[in-house]
């Protein structure tokens, strides 16, 4: 339960990392604020979760809207009376195409979706934190434009890189007032975001050094770590959880 007692906002909950993370922190005892756009998913994952004893609440929006970010912090508040952490998971990979074949719109909805709505979240629950003194916030990342570059991921590989930047600045900024912020790095990992071709799994598994992809929970696993007060003197870091990929070479 080293959750126990904490609410924690969790964007891109509907599926996937987002999904078992819902389901891990509440196990460990945290309040859950979830957010996703199908909202009829999100609802069905938040009465699973108070059916079993646990706190949930779901907020369905765009994460690229500032004002769905701001109204998971005012749920947060209204319901729980603060907010203690939050888990930024909401992602999109987006058309594959090199560079000089990418088209605005392509490069414009990853980045608004990969980073400018995890600005959007992170300012609005930074200033939650600070009336509780302390707080602890994590941001999906990925190895993809971090350890490695990966053919036809311009758009995706750029934003999950600014995520870095932006998660050692908030570090810097907020570490005097008790706010830790940092980056998770998953490997391949069996999402919808995933590709379903076995084929094609069989090759990112061969990109790492366990020969393998990880199930959500594993990711979701080293976010509560990263969120709970056992991940206390961490802080502006990027931490891989990533099967070895980025050290492993064939």
């Amino acid at each position: 339960m080293r959750l126990q007692g904490k609410t924690i906002i969790i964007t891109g909950a509907s599926s996937g990392i987002g999904k078992a993370a819902t389901r891990l922190f509440a196990k460990d005892g945290a309040n859950v604020v979830l957010s996703a756009r199908r909202g009829e998913l999100l609802a069905k994952l938040a009465t699973e979760i108070c059916d079993a004893g646990g706190q949930a609440i779901a907020v369905a929006g765009d994460i690229r809207d500032d004002d769905h970010a701001a109204s998971l912090v005012e749920a947060a508040e209204s319901t729980f009376g603060g907010l203690d952490g939050a888990f930024n998971n909401a992602g999109a990979v987006g058309t594959m195409a090199a560079v000089a074949d990418l088209d605005a719109l392509t490069w414009d909805t990853v980045l608004d979706t990969n980073l400018k709505a995890a600005f959007f979240c992170a300012k609005h629950q930074v200033k939650a934190m600070m009336e509780r003194g302390s707080g602890a916030i994590v941001f999906t990342g990925s190895f993809v434009g971090v350890t490695i570059g990966l053919p036809g991921m311009g758009a995706y590989a750029a934003s999950k890189a600014g995520l870095i930047g932006l998660t050692q600045v908030m570090a810097a900024e907020l570490g005097r007032s008790g706010i830790r912020v940092n980056a998770l790095l998953p490997g391949g990992t069996r999402t919808e975001m995933a590709s379903s071709d076995p084929g094609t799994l069989d090759a990112i598994a061969s990109m790492h050094a366990l020969q393998r992809i990880a199930e959500p929970e594993e990711i979701a696993r080293v976010a509560g770590f990263l969120l709970s007060d056992e991940a206390s003197f961490i802080t502006g870091a990027s931490i891989c959880a990533d099967g070895g990929n980025s050290i492993f070479k064939l």
